[in-house]
């Protein structure tokens, strides 16, 4: 495919009718500023600018939101309350807008039964396929589709309920240090705080020795304390000695209570069933372990679905194979070709015989077995081979488009929690390009997020795909490539937050070049090219030997300490197998602790299976003295936790309220002003700033509270000010106001300083964590960490932070990481952008394609190095870019 060249963009048509456009005016949403914009129908329509500047906020906030308004007018009251609705823009008019479709990269509720099958429809397909047309055993009647669904009653595993993993709470896991005595609180599982030490009193009323190591205690008494059921209700001594407690038994003086004793496996049970707090949750779920089912094998079926065999293989076990793979195994009976099928040694036991043919087929082979020791089953009926026949064509096709758009290594049962936002949007896109409608506004949010530029291709293929079919594109994008492909180029900035919220241009690509305001033009016409840059050498190796984890097997790899490392390849090739998960949990076991994440709820509040990295570090960790993995999980899963609260720079700000003159003559500590407490805050909202308005037969909406008008705080705590302006006033403040506010003061300004650099100097402080996208959560989260003083022989370990972000604002990025290196750390990146790639001292890349055509190592060296190598998928995309390097055409 022939590459065009960066710096030219595409000649683009313009509509021919002028009226063949939609036309809006006096857009106020958030912060734009009055815009009047017309943009063309069928047409791919680019949305560009800095991070904050206001184009989402064009795109989704008033274009998709009036769209999905006039919609809904359409739709029944009744219904529309059971549909979660955008807000009605702030804008005059728009004129000649069609119904529109948002294809964005929210998750919507986890669940670990939403998988790529549910998401694509593919698992309906299948089930209908196994129940009109697969070979059950002699004498079992036929199953309904739902007898194939691990999600109903009726065809659940009954050991696990349909999960493929069962939980056990173990000694071990509850007492991870037997060496403790139970005093000094062995029993991890127990809470920390009242209730815990209630437990330990309760055991020495009943005669328990608190104050013996853990493991030194008879058997009989550890399985009961942790296991028993049993629920004794003895008098309490707080306080009291062993020895006075039994003496105060033995006399039967009055206790200060009667407590109830509970087994520590009960209470982990108990808790996490009925417990309604998130946290406490996530907390008792670290001592459950997981498994795979012993009975279904991980497969989530009963036994009577997981009898019925296609194609020589059973539901469970054709749902675990790579979308690629099962299209080979469908592909024969989609084409009416029907062969008898071995029906296996009988020597075989089942298990064995479908692991058997599961290894025949993820290496390539046939799903049937041959040899003269197996016997033939009947063929297929006439019926049931024009049911398989139609069902099988239409599974291929779909997994077709998944293929096509660079999805053919994830497997059907994959769990959506599992995958990145980017493979996501691409599933529900591929959903779109089958369903065949036309003359709707598609409006995509940054649909190359995550994607290597190879697989960047097929989703540029399916954007022409849908718009040839007389639709509309609107794309929120960062990726240079999408806008030099587009038809019409709006240009939103100049900069973010307040400083934005203008339409700069609006027109063909090519346009943009002359408009000297726009901070994308220089990026999207300078050619390209990174400036020439002397790579770092390295001062030592990590050398990590036998990876095994994921489509990692028995990989070795060197990682460069002391430089700037970029770990490249296309999407599922196994690039953050290596570094987010086998790096960081080697090298966190060496340290003896875990990774530093933040301590964020997790997607899912549920036992973990613990998948264990294999493989081990054979020289250079003994050079590295902290690790921190800076992830885009959440900073937070309600708006109470905001930039402010997270960075640690409203602590500062709160004593500096509570230390005015105002605020001693009134004994208000710093606990006043935080909107947490419930002296400072509103007493209608609870700080919340908002309340709930139900509407009955329409969906609930929020409205800022009627007592505080969405300040938080109550009228006595706003009252005391700071430089004229109160606590409420603070936290509306964006980061660039609140660093002029509060100049003077270092440990506020250093944490403000340091957001601004980074590029999130729109952000206002008291922000709700649930309105930040999961690249803003990763810059809060390095800029909280680039506070630190910097001693290091750190490790610090990024997974595509350049997510969501401008050009113009991966350069302030990559000033702050290669701060990182200058100050004598390790810098490692899992990342597609290839001007970041191209900036590094050293990169890996990992290939050469998806799943299983992945986990190598395929090059390594420095930009220009791996820029040559052949054989890389990368190597075309990265020559592009490094002065020197041969420029290839990309295949």
């Amino acid at each position: 495919m022939t590459r065009h060249t960066p710096a030219t963009p595409r000649r683009t048509r313009e509509p021919r009718d002028r009226d063949a456009f939609i036309r809006v005016r006096g857009a106020r949403e958030h912060n734009l500023k009055d815009v009047d914009v017309d943009v063309p129908r069928d047409a791919l329509v680019v949305f560009s600018g800095v991070s904050g500047s206001g184009k989402s906020s064009l795109a989704f906030g008033t274009l998709y939101a009036e769209a999905q308004r006039r919609y809904f007018e359409s739709v029944a009251p009744y219904a529309r309350r059971l549909i979660d609705q955008v807000g009605v823009p702030d804008v005059d008019s728009i004129e000649g807008l069609p119904p529109a479709v948002a294809l964005q990269q929210q998750r919507g509720t986890p669940s670990v039964r939403s998988s790529v099958g549910s998401v694509t429809t593919l698992s309906s397909l299948l089930r209908m396929l196994y129940s009109r047309a697969g070979r059950y055993p002699p004498s079992q009647p036929m199953l309904y589709a739902e007898d194939f669904s691990p999600n109903t009653t009726q065809g659940a595993c009954p050991e696990c309920h349909g999960l493929g993993h069962v939980y056990a709470v173990t000694e071990q896991s509850m007492v991870p240090d037997p060496s403790l005595t139970i005093r000094e609180r062995a029993i991890a599982a127990w809470p920390p705080a009242w209730h815990g030490q209630n437990q330990r009193d309760i055991l020495v009323t009943l005669g328990y020795d608190v104050d013996k190591p853990w493991r030194d205690l008879p058997k009989k008494d550890r399985d009961w304390i942790l296991f028993t059921d049993e629920q004794p209700v003895v008098p309490v001594y707080p306080g009291f000695t062993p020895a006075e407690t039994r003496t105060a038994v033995r006399r039967k003086t009055e206790p200060a209570y009667m407590g109830t004793f509970s087994g520590a496996r009960r209470y982990v049970l108990h808790t996490f069933a009925t417990t309604q707090s998130a946290l406490m949750k996530k907390r008792v779920a670290r001592y459950m372990v997981g498994s795979v089912c012993p009975l279904c094998e991980g497969r989530r079926l009963k036994r009577e679905a997981l009898s019925v065999t296609f194609a020589g293989m059973d539901i469970g076990t054709l749902s675990q194979l790579s979308l690629g793979r099962m299209a080979e195994v469908l592909r024969p009976a989609a084409e009416g070709r029907f062969e008898p099928v071995a029906a296996g040694n009988k020597t075989l036991s089942r298990a064995a015989s479908r692991r058997d043919t599961a290894r025949r087929v993820a290496a390539g082979g046939s799903a049937h077995a041959g040899g003269s020791d197996v016997r033939r089953t009947p063929e297929l009926s006439e019926e049931k081979r024009i049911a398989a026949q139609r069902l099988a064509h239409d599974l291929v096709e779909r997994i077709g488009t998944l293929q096509a758009l660079g999805l053919g290594y994830l497997s059907m049962d994959r769990a959506t929690p599992t995958l990145s936002p980017g493979e996501l949007q691409r599933l529900r896109l591929a959903t779109q390009i089958r369903s065949n409608l036309f003359g709707v506004v598609y409006v995509l949010d940054e649909p190359t997020a995550g994607l290597h530029p190879a697989d960047s291709e097929a989703l540029h293929r399916a954007l022409d795909a849908l718009r040839r079919a007389g639709n509309t594109l609107f794309v929120v994008e960062h990726d240079l490539e999408m806008m030099r492909r587009a038809d019409w180029l709006v240009d939103v900035g100049p900069d973010a937050g307040q400083h934005g919220g203008r339409v700069l241009y609006s027109g063909p690509p090519q346009g943009l070049e002359k408009v000297k305001a726009s901070r994308t033009a220089r990026y999207l016409f300078d050619g390209g090219q990174v400036r020439a840059r002397t790579p770092r050498a390295p001062e030592a190796w990590l050398e990590l030997r036998g990876i095994r984890r994921n489509n990692l097997h028995e990989l070795d790899a060197r990682i460069p300490l002391g430089v700037f490392t970029a770990v490249t390849g296309v999407s599922g090739s196994g690039k953050s197998s290596l570094v987010s998960q086998a790096l960081v949990e080697l090298v966190g076991q060496h340290l003896g602790h875990e990774p530093e994440p933040e301590e964020s709820e997790s997607d899912e509040l549920r036992p973990s299976v613990a998948m264990e990295t294999g493989g081990r570090i054979v020289a250079g960790a003994d050079a590295l003295r902290r690790l921190v993995n800076v992830d885009q999980k959440p900073i937070g899963r309600t708006p109470r936790s905001n930039l402010a609260t997270y960075t640690g720079l409203f602590d500062h700000v709160r004593k500096l309220f509570a230390a005015t003159r105002q605020a001693k003559a009134r004994r208000y500590d710093a606990g006043r002003f935080s909107f947490n407490v419930a002296k400072g805050r509103c007493d209608t909202c609870e700080g919340e700033g908002f309340v709930s308005v139900e509407l009955l037969f329409m969906p609930s909406v929020y409205a800022p509270c009627p007592t505080c008008h969405g300040a938080r705080y109550n009228d006595k705590t706003l009252e005391v000010t700071w430089r004229e302006r109160n606590i409420a006033q603070v936290l509306a403040m964006t980061v660039e106001e609140a660093l002029a506010f509060f100049e003077g003061e270092a440990a506020v300004t250093r944490p403000l300083a340091l957001l601004q650099a980074i590029g999130l100097g729109y952000l206002r402080l008291g922000q709700p964590a649930t309105e930040l996208s999961g690249g803003e959560a990763q810059r809060i989260k390095l800029a909280t960490e680039l506070q630190r003083a910097q001693r290091g022989n750190s490790l610090y370990v990024l997974d595509e932070p350049t997510t969501g972000l401008h050009p113009l604002d991966v350069d302030r990025l990559m000033v702050q990481l290669h701060g990182l290196v200058d100050a004598g750390n390790t810098v490692v990146v899992v990342e597609h952008e290839m001007r970041v790639v191209a900036d590094a001292d050293w990169v890996i890349d990992v290939g050469p394609g998806a799943g299983e055509e992945g986990g190598r190592i395929v090059a390594a060296g420095t930009p220009r190095e791996v820029a040559a190598a052949k054989g890389s998928r990368t190597a075309p995309y990265l020559a592009a870019l490094v002065e020197g390097a041969p420029s290839r055409e990309r295949r």
